[in-house]
């Protein structure tokens, strides 16, 4: 499974790359992200075109992946600045329709390779139009986006009501690789359990998941060389996750999807419930 992992400083980057991450991810995003994800727990990023060198410099084996904005005006220069810095994917966020991602498509013209972000509702509406598109060469799935436009009380009951079945579904025929979402480190005690997450992506055939903040914390960092054991220790630990879910029939997924749904509406009941004592 591709390893994502968020950063634009060149010491933690080069960490991660030692710690087996395919994808170091540089987040250009900032257009309209903020009314999006207002009050919610998400970082607007202040990454920048100058990080990709500065980045990929320091890395040996992971790959540079940009989130630029969403498609308008501005995005031509945006593309041109990004593949000429050194980007080796190109990630186009909060889309709605196939035009845009033609549009994309034909402004990154093959120079590097291309990542979708589904992470609209009118995305999911429109996939079959989008994979006809030729030129998409891989796909994530956005969980907050497409849970705050659902409306659901917690992220992930994405996964357990099934609505990310059909979806991955009609992306796999297609023969595009697809992850989705992001995951804490092993040892987490959150609910859904980050291994069982994993096996929702063996379930699924996901082939990314983006290591987030609640996998390893680099915001506030006195040793780096403590950080570079602990960052290589929690992915060796998903690393024999995945080893143990090789052998495992679909009996044993079909076993993990009733806990993670089980796990998920628990917690969506305790996120109602806390709601209804904050209205009282």
């Amino acid at each position: 499974m591709r390893l994502l992992f968020i950063t634009n400083t060149p010491k933690i980057a080069s960490i991660a790359d030692k710690a087996g991450v395919d994808w170091i991810f540089i987040d250009l995003e900032v257009n309209g992200k903020q009314e999006r994800q207002s009050g919610r727990n998400t970082v607007i990023s202040s990454h920048s075109i100058e990080d990709i060198k500065k980045v990929k410099d320091v890395i040996q084996n992971s790959k540079v992946m940009v989130r630029i904005n969403p498609l308008g005006e501005w995005s031509k220069k945006e593309i041109d600045d990004v593949v000429n810095a050194g980007a080796e994917i190109i990630m186009l966020p909060y889309f709605k329709t196939a035009d845009e991602v033609e549009q994309f498509i034909k402004l990154v013209d093959k120079r590097v390779k291309t990542c979708l972000l589904v992470e609209t509702i009118e995305a999911v509406k429109k996939i079959d139009d989008i994979l006809d598109i030729k030129g998409i060469d891989y796909i994530h799935i956005g969980l907050n986006d497409i849970h705050i436009q659902r409306k659901t009380d917690f992220m992930f009951e994405f996964l357990a009501d099934g609505y990310i079945d059909e979806l991955a579904n009609k992306i796999k025929v297609k023969n595009i690789l697809f992850g989705f979402g992001g995951v804490a480190h092993m040892q987490s005690d959150l609910l859904p359990l980050a291994k069982d997450i994993i096996a929702e992506h063996y379930r699924l055939g996901s082939t990314g998941v983006i290591l987030a903040r609640s996998f390893i914390d680099t915001s506030n960092i006195n040793d780096y060389n403590l950080l570079e054991k602990e960052f290589i220790g929690k992915v060796k630990e998903l690393r024999d996750i995945e080893k143990f879910l090789l052998n495992k029939d679909n009996i044993f997924f079909a076993m993990n999807k009733n806990i993670v749904k089980k796990d998920t509406y628990k917690v969506r009941d305790i996120i109602r419930k806390n709601k209804e004592i904050k209205d009282d």
